[in-house]
């Protein structure tokens, strides 16, 4: 048997090596496949107008690199892109620019940005979702807690909403009785 063990223990290493090159080659492929499209659609959209998609997906894209300026300004250009985008796609171009400001701790300009997805798109729970972070974070505990409850209105099994919810309850139990 411990003729065998540095065999096995090689053999256990050239798996979890084996993962890790699979892993770390899947990671290279999706981000040449990122910066390929970023590529492209930097260099069409310097051309020529876009389609709102375009400048939503670049924008997108800068959001990942944590270019937030830039992407506004690419999701403003989105939504004047074209005159006639379905409202679902509208709401998201406003929630990512909610992100966007939320990210640069721009709280007021991310809840207009926000509300303004769900006057587009009422049952958009992701946008909920964000809206109630924002709240959290302005120490806006009761808004928050009721965005959360109306998020999970419209999908109860919303794990961030859950979550969220019982802790902002928790700690509204706990203000009341002190």
């Amino acid at each position: 048997m411990n003729e065998k063990l540095p065999a096995i223990y090689l053999v256990i290493l050239l798996v979890l090596l084996s993962i890790a090159a699979i892993v770390i080659l899947i990671e290279i492929i999706k981000t040449r496949r990122s910066e390929s499209v970023f590529s492209r659609l930097q260099k069409k959209l310097k051309q020529e107008k876009g389609t709102a998609l375009e400048y939503y997906e670049l924008g997108s894209l800068y959001l990942d690199k944590k270019l937030f300026v830039q992407s506004i300004g690419l999701f403003q250009k989105a939504l004047k892109a074209e005159k006639n985008i379905e409202p679902e796609n509208q709401a998201l171009i406003h929630n990512a620019m909610g992100y966007a400001y939320f990210a640069q701790e721009q709280y007021d300009i991310a809840i207009r940005q926000y509300k303004e997805a769900l006057k587009l798109y009422p049952e958009y729970v992701i946008a909920l979702n964000n809206l109630g972070n924002v709240y959290e974070r302005k120490q806006m505990t009761v808004k928050a807690l009721e965005t959360y409850e109306q998020a999970l209105n419209y999908e109860s099994n919303n794990s961030t909403a859950k979550r969220r919810a019982a802790s902002l309850r928790k700690r509204l139990v706990v203000s009341k009785s002190d």
